[in-house]
């Protein structure tokens, strides 16, 4: 505890991470073939010009308010609230974003950087479809070529986005190596960067990867939790007691959990897939369940055997269906400044129905864990309490999942 302690108050002294090299602690960094150092280094100077770049900015404001839809509203879930007994719940609505989720967010902030780098063509690694939808909706915006790998279980089990990405224009690859699903995928469009590095840019679609994706990405996502704090400021004078989002790589519950870190009071829950349940091994559990270990290109908790080989993961949620977490997730749950939990399969599903039942409202199976975790007996969480809630996605895309 003493430590964890410790950890927080220097990362409140600095402000600022990960530090130059990529690292949040211990985790993070680039763990890459020598190939990609060029295109990484590439990209981390363009960020960083683009990050001083007050016209490229003014871009980015421009496409999330016109095209994108921001703000999203902070809902006051009243008949939830109610059913739950808790105070208030507020859903931050990021399923009312264009294309119907928080991803639209990121895919938009690096189309930008792709252009500004004379980049012509896009790759993209995608599991729900929804980061595959965002990529081949700003690829046709801007008139670049897309090709998005997805394995072969996700393609049946996403069929719906499946056709969206290809009436928008990009290929559909099929991922038939592995478990066929979120991580086969991104270890194929990661071969596909190093083959192509000079005319490819490759758009990660959530907090993991080597540097500067675990940062550059975190960086789109906090408008969430931007809006958010002054929403709730607005609605009540005050912050909230929780912040509460799925985890998966993570880069909704970052783009909430960011800007409330130096707000020592707000506690912060992820909630992880525990699929058919931790002890039958078929989860996703990685900062519950997983060790710390190097995946996609940087170091974190990840679900590994005792010979470092990489676990299948499971969930019925195909974006939370990954065996590895970003890096500053593991380095929350490190200094304890997080708090990580784990919703079984089951568990979801009633999450699902619920909010659809009582608030009219139909969430993405991934943020049904986070609706599951707050009807779950023995929540810490208080009756008088102030919750945010971040609603990454409609669940349009999970209907046939759900019976």
């Amino acid at each position: 505890m003493k430590k964890s302690i410790l950890l927080q108050k220097k990362y409140l002294r600095q402000n600022k991470l990960p530090d130059k090299t990529g690292h949040f602690g211990v985790f993070g960094g680039r763990f890459v073939p020598e190939t990609l150092i060029y295109a990484l280094d590439e990209l981390t100077k363009e960020y960083s010009r683009a990050k001083q770049d007050k016209k490229f900015a003014s871009q980015l404001a421009f496409y999330l308010r016109e095209y994108a839809g921001r703000p999203t509203p902070l809902y006051l879930a009243e008949n939830l609230s109610r059913y739950l007994g808790i105070k208030k719940v507020y859903l931050k609505r990021e399923d009312l974003l264009h294309t119907g989720a928080h991803k639209i967010n990121n895919t938009l902030g690096q189309v930008l950087l792709a252009v500004r780098m004379g980049k012509r063509r896009l790759i993209a690694e995608t599991g729900a479809g929804q980061h595959g939808v965002a990529t081949a909706t700003v690829a046709a915006l801007f008139g670049l070529k897309c090709d998005v790998y997805m394995g072969e279980e996700d393609i049946h089990r996403q069929a719906l986005n499946v056709m969206r990405m290809k009436l928008l224009g990009a290929r559909v690859i099929n991922v038939k190596s592995g478990t066929q699903t979120l991580k086969d995928a991104m270890t194929e469009a990661l071969r596909d960067w190093v083959t192509n590095v000079r005319n490819t840019y490759y758009v990660i679609g959530t907090v993991a990867g080597p540097h500067p994706y675990p940062e550059m990405v975190r960086n789109f996502q906090r408008v969430i939790g931007d809006e958010a704090r002054a929403q709730i400021l607005k609605q009540e004078n005050r912050l909230p007691d929780y912040l509460v989002a799925c985890v998966g790589g993570g880069s909704n519950a970052l783009g909430l959990f960011h800007p409330f870190f130096n707000d020592s009071k707000v506690k912060m829950i992820g909630v992880e897939a525990a699929g058919l349940g931790i002890s039958s091994g078929k989860h996703s559990a990685s900062l519950e369940y997983g060790s710390t270990g190097v995946l996609h290109g940087s170091k974190s908790k990840i679900l590994e055997d005792k010979f470092g080989q990489i676990k299948n993961a499971h969930s019925v949620a195909a974006g939370l269906d990954y065996p590895g977490v970003g890096p500053e997730h593991a380095y929350y749950q490190e200094i304890k400044r997080a708090d990580y939990v784990a919703i079984t399969d089951k568990e979801a599903l009633e999450g699902f129905k619920l909010l659809s039942k009582v608030e009219g409202i139909i969430p993405a199976l991934e943020s049904a864990h986070a609706i599951a975790y707050l009807k779950k007996a023995g929540r810490p969480i208080k009756k008088n309490a102030i919750v945010i809630l971040c609603l990454s996605g409609r669940g349009d895309k999970d209907l046939h999942e759900s019976h």
